[in-house]
């Protein structure tokens, strides 16, 4: 999601973040699993994170966007952990920002190059271009595990009745990458149709589909997303709190809508995610108070936890 707001990380958490990440990274020299599993201060997975950088030399942003247009005006991959890392989390899956870097997927991958096991990625494609499998399994080799898809990009009607993007679930089907859909509640129903199409594909739905942005949730809409649950291979990331329903800590108003999702698709197919920077502001909206809600304020077994709070987005996104 997007907002503008802005957000202040200390110079001495950046550098907390460097020397955690540096063990971190020795640790997966070592095994790839070792830190995450038996280190209690890195053993959560954030499964939706964006970052940008001021760096247009090295990282351009997309034509049309300049600095002014940061909001907020840096959130580095350095800022990101140094946020993450004081609540436990040691790993990352980011996600595109098509706002600001359109279909570059660089900053990203070149985060996931730097930091060995710390990042996957989330990247962005043009499906209507020739032959996104092939750009598809270029990316994997970057760890690029899961595509972000929207109606939102071209505005499109028929965004996924085209061939380009029925190529891209095939493929995603052969290849284990996710297609990560960033939509509304009225557009689960033609996603049903795909996920139906196409069911050995790996599907993500992001934010609950928005289900509450607009402050009220309906029945209707959480029935059709959790009619999602008959498809095998579709997840839902719990995320995004500051811009769902009363939109401010603690967030206790979406525990009826998570216990919902959490009878229809299991802990094992729920992922939390912070969706930060956009999380970081407002009043009371802390990455503290995300993950609190999951970690301190639901009523689940500490079995379910390690599945919200780790393994479904390891096992979604961590290969390759």
């Amino acid at each position: 999601m997007t907002r503008n707001e802005t957000s202040v990380v200390s110079r001495r958490d950046v550098l907390r973040a460097a020397a955690a990440s540096a063990g971190l990274i020795a640790a997966r020299q070592i095994g790839d699993k070792v830190l995450a599993e038996d280190s209690p201060q890195n053993r959560y997975i954030d499964a939706h994170s964006h970052i940008w950088t001021r760096d247009v030399t090295n990282y351009p942003l997309k034509q049309g966007t300049t600095l002014a247009d940061l909001a907020p005006p840096s959130f580095t991959t350095e800022e990101l952990l140094a946020t993450a890392h004081k609540e436990n989390v040691g790993r990352v899956v980011l996600i595109a920002h098509h706002t600001y870097y359109g279909f570059d997927n660089k900053y990203m991958t070149d985060a996931a190059e730097q930091h060995p096991g710390v990042f996957r990625v989330v990247g962005m494609i043009d499906d209507s271009k020739p032959h996104p499998d092939v750009e598809m399994k270029q990316l994997l080799k970057q760890h690029v595990t899961g595509f972000r898809i929207t109606p939102w990009v071209r505005e499109d009607a028929h965004w996924l009745n085209n061939a380009g993007m029925k190529l891209m679930w095939k493929t995603a089907a052969a290849t284990g990458q996710a297609m990560c859909c960033l939509i509304n509640p009225d557009n689960l129903p033609e996603v049903d149709k795909m996920c139906e199409q196409f069911p050995d594909t790996k599907v993500v739905i992001d934010h609950f589909a928005r289900i509450g942005v607009d402050g009220e949730t309906r029945d209707s809409d959480l029935k059709n997303l959790c009619s999602l649950a008959r498809h095998k291979h579709t997840f839902v990331k719990i995320s995004a709190y500051y811009a769902l329903g009363k939109k401010h800590a603690p967030y206790d108003d979406l525990r009826p809508m998570i216990r919902r999702l959490y009878d229809a698709f299991g802990p094992q197919r729920l992922m939390w995610a912070s969706d930060s920077p956009y999380q970081l502001v407002g009043e009371g909206n802390t990455y503290k108070a995300s993950i609190a809600l999951i970690r301190d304020r639901l009523d689940f077994s500490d079995e379910d936890r390690e599945w919200l709070l780790r393994k479904t987005a390891e096992s979604v996104y961590f290969f390759g």
